[in-house]
């Protein structure tokens, strides 16, 4: 068992977050948020705050802070508050109260005064089907409608007709939120230099970079620093209001400044998962064999449009193998809250839809719904002549179903007492990504080697991959490696997101070791050194040649040489010109339903994952829990509830219900091991969102299983299923 770098300092409590950070002189600021989800601010009242005790300042559209809105090369243009009087949501920062002490800017801002000139606001998303619009180009640039169809078809209707067996419905996905343990915060320090800001972020150069922006600084003035990251799952992407205020109002002030938005804030200020709707049809001869699919979602998004969850495209556009395949992908701006990368984009949601649609037709044609997932594996994504680098998606479903004991199945469950008991699968896939990453290595004196990246550690396990692949690389224990993440002035290395961190990362520090290698090769070789004029070789963290031998460290001791620095990149390439990527996997679940009184209780989980090589079991599985875990959480208990004004009903831990420990079995984890050498040389794939993909479809699979009742929506209620055979 391979334990965590940062293992120690966490359980703890000696790990420091962004707010746990305090500063001579520091003040504290707290944000005020709109109270309607449409209109305009005509005033505010201010007067009352400013007289408030402790109160150092208070902005507002009226007064703002000086900030510009940053143009990110990976994000576009971020969202700045206070910059203007515009109102798009409830719960929009349009204020900012900076007082000595959390109490009493807290207290002050209870005192602002607004008025507003409210408009009509959307916040429905099925009231708002009707003004849908198409969705922008997928990254990649696919268009928001697809249509791959065989030789001879004019239409997905054709197809759909000519098919014996058809099954097509509707299937909706609640609002989400990411609850991260950790409040968006950030701590504002400015001094000769410029900014230092400690803010939990999934990337420490591109929120450096999005502060520069904002406050009209070059890079290299902005110090951005964040080791540790409580949970983020895609939440913390971009730069939180809180850091963006606080980096501003430090300036103004001349001290620094703290900003924690309070746990209910949280759901407003920050962005969260869309809501969605998506109407399947499948098409499949008798035999099983799928002839059509057609797939067309609707998404909510906020008023500007700035993201959409890619559901159709996430799914139905990779997953099985098609003659004809029809998808398209909408998006219903609503006056709510942004929208964002939450775990699984696209694929969390879109796989609930599909793999439910798949067990529906299995049910129509009574396969096995295994059998059938099987009969239509795709080896390559429909449409594209680029086949899978690596799939292993059918020993994923037999191991799994010998491990969960899926030949024990019946149709229509069985019955235990009271108890109803069904099982459910589905298949889980996620793209194989890599970004951009640079890694430096330092090799010291001391024989340990200094691996040391921009990226964040968001909990996912990175800071014990870069020991892991540092310590292989450079051929010495991993207690001799000191990791390093979470800081602007490292190296760049990129987002911690879209299960990308371990490939990027470890493909850039494979080449950066082999350079630090050469480089000490060279060294040793070079007239007066040890090895003067020797064939020297390395290994075991030693340089060798002959019967003579030394350590790293000794040599360069013997040189009285500090270290040895290098840095290498990693980056997508020509790979992707000849494979298409991702991982796989095979969901299981067992439910129980009490008969009487429709309680839904997961009893039994398995996941099988082929993901490429595991760099550390341990964190592997945890991941891949959390992902299942996050699964079961979607489909019985997550929802935010949007009154017609724009209100979150459920805004927080109260009424937001995610799992605890008494809703979750024991999880079974299994891993079928084929490195993937051809995404990256570390041979690894992500793992930190495919977890998800595919759990809620086997819960309303297994519940179906169980209860003969097909609710196509989730969360599942018990109200779903009252009143039901």
């Amino acid at each position: 068992m391979t334990s965590r770098v940062d293992g120690p300092l966490k359980v703890t409590g000696r790990a420091e977050y962004g707010a746990d950070h305090t500063f001579p002189g520091m003040a504290h600021g707290y944000v005020v948020l709109s109270t309607i989800a449409h209109g305009e601010i005509e005033a505010m009242d201010v007067t009352d705050a400013k007289s408030a005790p402790g109160v150092l300042g208070v902005y507002s559209p009226f007064d703002p802070l000086e900030l510009r809105t940053p143009v990110s090369p990976f994000f576009g243009e971020t969202w700045v508050p206070l910059q203007d009087k515009e109102v798009a949501c409830y719960g929009q920062p349009i204020g900012f109260v900076v007082a000595e002490t959390y109490e009493q800017a807290r207290d002050a801002a209870m005192l602002v005064k607004v008025s507003y000139r409210t408009r009509p606001a959307l916040t429905s998303l099925e009231d708002g089907l009707a003004s849908a619009e198409d969705a922008p180009a997928a990254r990649d640039g696919a268009p928001p409608s697809l249509e791959v169809l065989a030789p001879g078809v004019e239409s997905i209707e054709d197809a759909l007709a000519a098919s014996p067996v058809v099954v097509e419905a509707t299937y909706t996905t609640a609002t989400q939120h990411h609850a991260a343990m950790e409040p968006h915060s950030a701590v504002a320090v400015w001094g000769p230099d410029g900014l230092t800001i400690h803010s939990g972020n999934q990337g420490s150069d591109l929120q450096a970079a999005e502060l520069a922006g904002a406050l009209d600084l070059k890079p290299s003035e902005v110090h951005a620093v964040n080791p540790f990251v409580g949970g983020a799952f895609g939440g913390k992407a971009r730069t939180s209001a809180p850091a963006f205020l606080a980096a501003a109002a430090a300036r103004v002030l001349d001290r620094p400044v703290k900003a924690a938005l309070s746990r209910e804030q949280v759901f407003t200020a920050t962005a969260g998962r869309a809501a969605t709707v998506q109407k399947i049809a499948l098409g499949a001869d008798h035999d099983g064999t799928l002839n059509a699919l057609r797939h067309d979602s609707w998404c909510s998004t906020a008023a500007d449009r700035s993201f959409v969850e890619p559901t159709s495209h996430g799914t139905s556009r990779e997953w099985y193998a098609t003659r004809n395949l029809a998808i398209s992908q909408k998006m219903v701006p609503l006056h709510i809250p942004p929208t964002t990368f939450m775990r699984a984009p696209g694929e969390a949601p879109g796989s609930f839809a599909l793999e439910s649609a798949i067990d529906e037709l299995a049910v129509a044609l009574g396969m096995d719904p295994i059998e059938l997932r099987l009969r239509n594996n795709s080896t390559a994504p429909p449409g594209k002549d680029l086949q899978w680098s690596s799939k292993h998606l059918d020993e994923c479903f037999r191991v799994g179903a010998a491990r969960f004991g899926w030949a024990d199945r019946s149709p229509g469950g069985r019955t235990d007492g009271d108890w109803l008991v069904g099982l459910g699968t589905a298949t889980a896939m996620f793209p194989a990504l890599r970004f951009p990453a640079t890694i430096e290595i330092t090799l010291r004196p001391d024989d340990t080697a200094v691996v040391a990246t921009s990226g964040a550690d968001p909990g996912t396990g990175l800071l014990t991959v870069l020991s892991l692949v540092g310590a292989e690389s450079l051929d010495i224990s991993p207690d001799r490696v000191v990791p390093r993440l979470g800081d602007s002035a490292l190296p760049s290395g990129g987002l911690s997101g879209g299960s990308t961190a371990t490939a990027s990362a470890g493909s850039a520090i494979m080449i950066a070791a082999a350079k630090a290698i050469d480089d000490l090769l060279t060294l040793a070789a070079a007239p007066g050194a040890p090895f003067d004029g020797m064939d020297v070789s390395y290994a075991d963290g030693r340089v060798l040649a002959g019967d003579r031998t030394m350590t790293f460290g000794e040599l360069l001791r013997a040189l009285n040489r500090p270290s040895i620095t290098v840095t290498g990149s990693s980056a997508p390439g020509e790979e992707l010109t000849k494979h298409s990527f991702s991982s796989f996997g095979a969901q299981f679940c067992e439910v129980r339903v009490h008969r009487w009184t429709r309680e839904i209780r997961v009893s039994r989980m398995l996941g099988v994952f082929d993901a490429g090589r595991i760099i550390n079991p341990t964190a592997a599985r945890s991941q891949i829990i959390g992902g299942m875990i996050w699964g079961v959480s979607a489909a019985l208990h997550e929802g935010l509830e949007i009154e017609a004004n724009g209100r979150f009903a459920n805004g927080d831990l109260a009424g937001y219900l995610i799992p605890v420990n008494a809703d979750i079995p024991e999880v079974g984890v299994h891993f079928v091991e084929y490195p993937d050498t051809l995404h990256n040389s570390v041979g690894a794939k992500g793992l930190g969102e495919i977890g998800t993909v595919g759990m809620a479809a086997a819960v309303a699979n297994a519940v179906h299983n169980a209860t003969g009742i097909r609710v196509r929506h989730i969360p599942i209620q018990i109200e779903d299923l009252l009143d039901q055979p």
